[in-house]
């Protein structure tokens, strides 16, 4: 039997990049999946198409996770689909890189409202239908220890994500439901081929404190939330999982 049979998984920002090899992850270890999409319809009818194709369970939710009732509809519609959920894979997220003298409040609500006020919107409706066993797994990122420049606000949000994570884990721990944080380094996605990453100079520099000595791939942090969203993994909680070949 598969790692996941019967297990129902919502990943929030599932069209493409991470959010989709996880959502794929998932399903072939036999969970039924809500592949969750905030622009991208295409991007995730194409996920649940790869999904069923390969014998899986899928559908495709669109909802903006920093909007309260959206971000309900999003947990409703795997109640609707399913009758239950398991594991929430918190996933969606937005980037900007900007110097501390350019920082605008436009630039700041924008990135906390879908890093961080969407994860907890997302998880306070889910929170009602997780019983025991489940997991919740937030999708944090290297930089909150890493610290690079010109990222004072999309850092910020991924510390925020390690120490919600802390605390959730602690106040979700008695109803037995884990919490953890997976950080991955560089990942070679539609959002860092776009943004220029990839054969750029901070791709040579991010490599070279890389001891594994490559950027990852997506199914390098899908296994990992794989794992994470298992029993293989029922007496993990409260761990930030930093998944990016070694990159301190």
């Amino acid at each position: 039997m598969s790692k996941l049979t019967g297990k129902v998984a919502v990943v929030t920002g599932a069209s493409k990049g991470i959010g989709a090899a996880i959502a794929k992850s998932l399903a072939a270890e036999g969970a039924s999946v809500v592949v969750n999409y905030a622009s991208s319809k295409a991007g995730a009818d194409t996920v649940v198409a790869a999904i069923t194709k390969a014998g899986g369970k899928a559908v495709a939710v669109g909802g903006d996770v920093s909007k309260a009732a959206e971000a309900q509809g999003i947990i409703d519609a795997a109640i609707k689909n399913y009758g239950r959920l398991d594991i929430l894979v918190n996933n969606s997220g937005v980037y900007e890189f900007s110097p501390i003298e350019a920082i605008t409040e436009e630039h700041y609500h924008k990135i906390f409202n879908v890093n961080v006020l969407g994860l907890l919107l997302v998880t306070r409706a889910a929170v009602a239908h997780l019983g025991e066993g489940s997991s919740i797994i937030n999708i944090g990122s290297v930089v909150s220890s890493l610290t690079p420049p010109a990222s004072a606000v999309y850092t910020g949000t991924k510390g925020a994500v390690d120490a919600i994570t802390g605390v959730l884990a602690k106040e979700l721990g008695p109803k037995k439901i884990r919490v953890n944080a997976l950080n991955p380094g560089m990942v070679d996605t539609e959002g860092v081929q776009t943004a220029g990453f990839l054969g750029s100079d901070m791709e040579k520099n991010i490599v070279a404190q890389t001891p594994l000595g490559r950027v990852g791939q997506v199914d390098d942090i899908a296994s990992v939330a794989t794992f994470l969203a298992s029993d293989d993994a029922k007496w993990v909680t409260g761990e930030l999982l930093r998944v990016g070949g070694g990159i301190h």
